[in-house]
Parts: C-alpha cells; structure tokens; sequence
C-alpha cells in the first residue's frame, strides 16, 4: 500500500481476562476506522487456532493483518519484533495484554493531525473513556513536561508514536522486565516532544473496558523490589541522558549550624487544624522522649475558635495535665489554613538546633529523637535524616492497632548512593523528617505559591533542595507511628485531587532537573 500511513499493533495475549470475540471486536475497531492506510500486527502468543483462523477470514488485501508469533515473553523484545517489521511512517500500539481497548471511528485521523500541528512532537497519547459496571467515565490525563518522571503517571494504553523516533533510540529495551513504556516514553521525551490530546466532553479517542482500581497511598509496598530497582535504573538513565543525574557523594557541603547557642536538642512542630481527639497523644509521644532537651510546638491553623488550641493549654502551665519535669509545649495560633506557614512559623519560635516531623494524628517512638541526633552526630554534611515507620489504624471503635498487613515504611529508595536521584520518580520521602532548623529558616517550606499547591507537598521541595547539598541520613527502625482514620488525608481522596497533588510535586520535580542541570554544567 503505497498510501500506508500507520502500523497499529496490539496483543493477543494469553494474559487477557476477556473471551475472543471480543478481540475480534477490538480488531473490527481498528478495521472500521474513517482512515484505512494503515496495517495491523498482531502479537499472538496464545497460539489458539481457531482465533488464528477466524483473523485469517477477515484479512484481506485491504486489512492487512499480520499475526507475529511471540517468541520473546519480554515485551521490548515483542514489539521491537513488530517494529521492524512495520512500514509505515507513525506506530501505533494498543496495551491491551490485560484489557479491552476500542478505538472510536475517528481516532486514526485525529492522531495523524496532532503531528501535522506540531512538527516536534515523538509521541501523541490521549485522554480515554473508561467502562466499568456499565457506567462510562471520562478519564482525563496530566499534561507532560521534563518534571513528569515519577513511573506510576498514567499515560493511558493507546501511544501514537514516530517511527522515526523510535528507530533514533533502536528500539525498546528487550532487558527490561517491568518498565519497557516507562522507559520507552522518557527516551522519547529527550529529543521530540510528548504531545497530550484532551477531551472535554465526548472528545475521548478510545475506550477501556475495566475495572477503575481505587487509590491507596501504601499502593507502592506492594510492587515488586525487583520492579522497583528496574524503574530507579530506568530513571537515572534517563537523568544521566540530559545531564541531571547527580552522581554519588558529590556537591556535599556542611549543614549550616545553629545562629544562636541553645540548650536544646530538637523542636518537635505540630501543625493542627480541629483534631483536638488526637494532638494529647501527639504531644505526650513527645513528651515521653529518652532526650529529654527537646519542645513541643504546635501551631494551630483554625483561629481561636478551633477546639485543639484548648486541648493544648492542657499541658501548658496552669492546665491540669502540665508537668514542670516534662518538655514544654507552645502554642501558635493562626486563622489561616497553611501548613508552610505553619511549619515556617513553628521554625521561626523553635529554640531547638533541629526540626523534627509530627504529624496531629500520629506518634513518636520513646527513642526517635535520640536515634535521629544520633545519625545527625555522624556526619556534618547531613542535612536531613529520615526515619521509618509503622502503619497503625483506629478503628470505629476508637481503638488503635498496628496494620500488620502493611510492613514497616522504610523508603529503600533512599540509597545512600542513588537516593536523592531516585526521589524525583517516587512521592514520598519518608517519616519522620529531621532538618536542622537553620536550614528551615534559609530555604523555607512552601506556602502554597507554587503551581497547584494547596496544602500538599508543603517539603518536598525542601527535600529535593537539600538532597542536592547536603547527605541524607538514615533511620531503618520504625521510629514513628502514622495513624490512618476516617478523617486521615491519605484515608479517601478522589481523582481530582491526586491529579491536583501530582501537578504540584511534578512542577517541583521541574524545578529540581533544571537546578540539577545547572550544578552538572557549573
């Protein structure tokens, strides 16, 4: 066909959870297309005959239907088979291993003319319709830029990609196991640009039948180490190739040291906003520490009227549950809903020599503080030491109990070697968090004024910023008890709001690459 313009390649995959006539349904959707320059490879390793047969009917001079046997169970090593084989100046792929994919009749067309408007573009993915129970949702994706590095972005399952792009990178990776898309689309995204289509309402260019899986912030634990060490490779590659990976135990300076001399140790700041039912255990948890050179600040956002500040006097002098033999506690009270300024304030008052991380809702181990100086003794170039954590749960009936399903939180990723380049793919940092105050009151925590933020993220920034600088130091025994409850931030949240969460970390991650370029060129 003199006229080919696009090589579609899908999967008949032995992993697929749907019956052959429905494959057969998705083929007739790539069949009925109002553009019909293109040819089909099909990658088939389920070897069934009679679905061989049935393709082999409907294959014609105009179809052009190839089935490519799939010797190779590595995906990179099955499509590179199907991309050498296509002709045709753009590919495109449908991921449908493990669920129904249907074109809409137009879809050929309008992925042909995002290329045509923008000359650079390597890759076109699309916002997509999403069928479960009968009910269809719109399912609409983030924009990319150089900052959308973490590996759990969606993308959708159907990528229109340059040939031409693909043949500058050889190809995919056939050693890859886990990754192959992930590490196929951030090579793309180095030389052409990663071209999103969006709908508003009915503008999806496909469908997926399956099941929407609902959001869990421990989601992450349970991927595979061996996927997970795959992905960090796939990324420093990736940071290497435009020149922002940060090689091991370089650009380390001093941390900065306390501006005034103080006898205590560490200011443990509470950001709180109407949780007067969990700030005692909070405070006490500190209060109950092996040091004892330490404070408690807490910094109430709900104005006057909010039920926490009371709770808090409690332990303040003259309230019924003060001890003089106990670590003081202070109180500041805003009427504005900040946790950067919560936290930037709490830093300004601290008499302490470093910051350490409470969360309202959550605890610290009798000896966190202790271990944390400890590490920080160990090295004057660390910056930061971050601990582990355990999950625990209170239950309808106000009871708390560990969450044994879930391990004990210790953020591996954090290497010694590799960490601080790996933290730009993944959201969290770990727990608790212990930065020297000085260091607070020079960069300071975010206040909301980046794109996106709204109370989220509020460190992350920081993070990145002193992993940059300074050594990160290691806690890997629990030393901090996160408590998940009905009103809990990470207990329910919608669509919107993780796309809101992931927009602001992805700007910081941004912002991190072009710094990181910077040091590398300097």
């Amino acid at each position: 066909m003199s006229n080919l313009k696009v090589s579609v390649i899908l999967h008949y995959s032995k992993d697929a959870a749907y019956e052959n006539q429905k494959f057969l349904k998705i083929i007739q959707s790539i069949l009925e297309q109002t553009n019909h320059d293109s040819e089909i490879f099909i990658l088939n390793d389920c070897h069934d005959e009679t679905i061989i047969r049935q393709i082999n009917e409907i294959n014609t001079e105009s179809a052009l239907i190839h089935l490519i046997e799939a010797k190779q169970t590595a995906l990179g090593g099955q499509l590179n088979e199907a991309f050498k084989m296509a002709k045709a100046p753009y590919i495109l792929y449908m991921d449908n291993r493990n669920s129904e994919i249907y074109l809409k009749k137009g879809a050929i067309d309008l992925f042909l003319l995002t290329p045509e408007r923008n000359k650079q573009a390597g890759l076109v993915y699309a916002d997509y319709e999403l069928l479960e129970n009968l009910q269809v949702k719109e399912i609409h994706l983030l924009k990319h830029h150089q900052g959308k590095v973490r590996d759990n972005q969606d993308y959708g399952k159907v990528f229109f990609i340059k040939r031409k792009a693909l043949e500058k990178l050889e190809f995919a990776d056939e050693k890859l196991k886990f990754n192959t898309l992930y590490d196929l689309r951030l090579k793309i995204s180095e030389k052409n640009k990663l071209v999103h289509v969006a709908n508003r309402y009915c503008g999806s260019l496909y469908r997926i039948v399956a099941e929407s899986k609902s959001h869990n912030v421990f989601d992450y634990l349970l991927a595979s180490k061996e996927s997970q060490l795959e992905a960090e490779q796939v990324l420093t590659g990736h940071l290497k190739r435009i020149k922002a990976c940060l090689d091991p135990f370089k650009h380390y300076t001093p941390r900065p040291k306390a501006r005034t001399k103080t006898d205590l140790k560490a200011s443990v700041i509470i950001p709180v906003n109407n949780r007067p039912e969990f700030i005692g255990a909070a405070i006490e948890s500190v209060q109950a520490q092996t040091i004892k050179e330490v404070e408690v600040i807490v910094v109430v956002n709900g104005g006057p009227e909010d039920p926490t500040a009371d709770e808090v006097k409690r332990y303040m002098p003259g309230g019924d549950k003060y001890d003089d033999n106990k670590p003081s506690v202070q109180l500041l009270v805003f009427d504005i809903n900040n946790l950067g300024l919560c936290l930037n304030m709490g830093a300004k008052a601290a008499r302490g020599e470093f910051y350490v991380q409470l969360d309202s809702d959550d605890r610290l181990k009798p000896d966190a503080v202790e271990k944390i100086l400890s590490v920080f003794d160990s090295d004057p170039n660390i910056g930061m030491v971050i601990g582990s954590y355990e999950v625990w749960e209170k239950d309808k009936t106000g009871n708390l109990k560990r969450m044994e399903d879930i391990p004990v939180v210790t953020h591996d990723e954090w290497t010694e070697k590799n960490g601080r380049n790996n933290l730009l793919r993944i959201n969290g940092a770990g727990a608790p968090r212990s930065i020297p105050i000085a260091l607070i009151n020079m960069l300071g925590f975010s206040v909301n004024d980046e794109p996106y933020a709204r109370n989220y993220g509020e460190d992350y920034d920081m993070v990145l910023r002193i992993s940059e600088r300074h050594r990160i130091g290691r806690i890997w025994e629990p030393i901090y008890e996160v408590v998940r409850h009905a009103g809990g931030t990470d207990h329910s949240i919608d669509q919107a709001t993780i796309d809101r969460n992931d927009e602001a970390k992805d700007y910081m991650r941004l912002k991190a690459i072009e710094r990181r370029i910077k040091i590398n060129s300097a």
